[in-house]
């Protein structure tokens, strides 16, 4: 067994997502124990050239992660033929750019999602990369999560028979940043700057849906703005343009009908922030981020409509706890271990820009649906 290095740019390592998720809770964990594990016995660790615009925020960072290597200048770290790999992290729209840079300095790519404002440019970026044999990976962090991977673990057993439909509650109340601060940052409810629940949202409810229940044919959708005046991170009033909430209906190849409500404006009364319910033939499961319940067939309750008499049946006790079976780690991480694999032993990622356009174009397809109050269909999209 030998260690092996690997030269990682990290682009927006001082931003929300990139310093918690990326930065500190996955490549120095991945450091911390000793690297990734490859398939003949090695171990790959990463080394960080970590970029961002703000000077003293980076070199804070830096100084407080013991790291050498960081610089303002995105140029100067693609030109570094010391750093094979190029992770992305900005704000969505100074991405394309920076990956179209990445691209044509020859690096491998990792990046955050949506890969573009706009489903042309993120399809571009597919194209692009096939043309210049980029190994490439989109951030679908979802599918790595402990909920998720149960619920594709029933999928797999066939528990549910045949699926009929899918229910999706995601969000939680953001304060408006008056009286309390705001947990998101103001750009998030500015379009102008590429905010919006949609654009935010969708593309991760498109690889949800997709890799775990069927290529999605169609999309209606509703959206709001529902909180029409925030303050922003210095205490100033602003207008949000930006959709704070959407509501989604997806038919699936095959019939299944998936319902998905995003919202910055709800008060959360569930077990976890984002819930799915899928119900089938033969069982159903509600699952969250982290757990997972369901309720088979032989088991079902047979519940009998009379509003004139309370119910004293308790239908939380009918459904089962499905065990962890397995440790998991960070999805982030998990992730981004994977991605390295791949890319270490020459294998194609699955969840690549093309993976990323198609996300992108369905959070324009739901904004078009709203704005135009009609279903609109999605075609097979298999090549850039």
């Amino acid at each position: 067994m030998a260690e092996r290095r690997i030269g990682i740019i990290v682009n927006g390592a001082t931003g929300r997502m990139g310093y918690r998720q990326h930065l500190v809770r996955s490549l120095l964990a991945i450091q911390e124990q000793g690297g990734v594990e490859l398939a003949d016995g090695d171990r790959l660790v990463p080394d960080l050239l970590l970029v961002g615009r703000n000077e003293e925020k980076l070199r804070g960072v830096a100084e407080k992660h013991g790291l050498l290597n960081w610089t303002t200048d995105v140029d100067e770290a693609l030109a570094n033929d010391d750093y094979e790999v190029y992770f992305d992290a900005l704000v969505t729209n100074l991405r394309v750019e920076n990956l179209k840079k990445a691209i044509a300095a020859g690096k491998a790519i990792y990046t955050e999602k949506p890969t573009a404002e706009t489903f042309e440019d993120a399809l571009e970026l597919a194209r692009l990369a096939t043309e210049h044999g980029t190994v490439n990976g989109v951030v679908h962090d979802k599918l790595y999560l402990p909920g998720l991977l149960k619920l594709r673990r029933l999928l797999e057993g066939g528990f549910f028979g045949e699926i009929l439909s899918v229910r999706g509650e995601f969000g939680y109340w953001v304060y408006e940043g008056d009286w309390q601060a705001a947990q998101r940052p103001s750009w998030n409810y500015r379009s102008e700057d590429g905010g919006g629940i949609v654009a935010d949202m969708f593309p991760h409810w498109n690889y949800v849906i997709e890799e775990l229940f069927g290529r999605i044919e169609d999309v209606y959708a509703q959206t709001a703005t529902h909180i029409g005046t925030r303050w922003d991170e210095k205490g100033e009033e602003y207008t949000a343009t930006a959709d704070d909430a959407a509501y989604g209906i997806f038919r699936l190849e095959g019939g299944t009908v998936v319902q998905m409500n995003s919202s910055w404006d709800v008060r959360v009364h569930r077990d976890e922030l984002v819930e799915f319910q899928v119900d089938g033939t033969k069982g159903s499961a509600v699952v969250g981020l982290h757990g997972a319940h369901i309720q088979p067939r032989e088991a079902t309750p047979k519940p009998v409509w009379n509003p004139d008499v309370k119910d004293p049946h308790n239908y939380y006790d009918d459904w089962i706890e499905v065990p962890d079976n397995e440790p998991f780690d960070n999805g982030f991480k998990v992730q981004w271990e994977d991605f390295l694999r791949h890319y270490a032993e020459g294998r194609a990622y699955p969840y690549d820009f093309l993976s990323g356009a198609r996300g992108v174009r369905l959070a324009e397809a739901g904004l078009t649906s709203a704005a135009e109050g009609r279903r609109v269909s999605l075609d097979p999209l298999t090549e850039a």
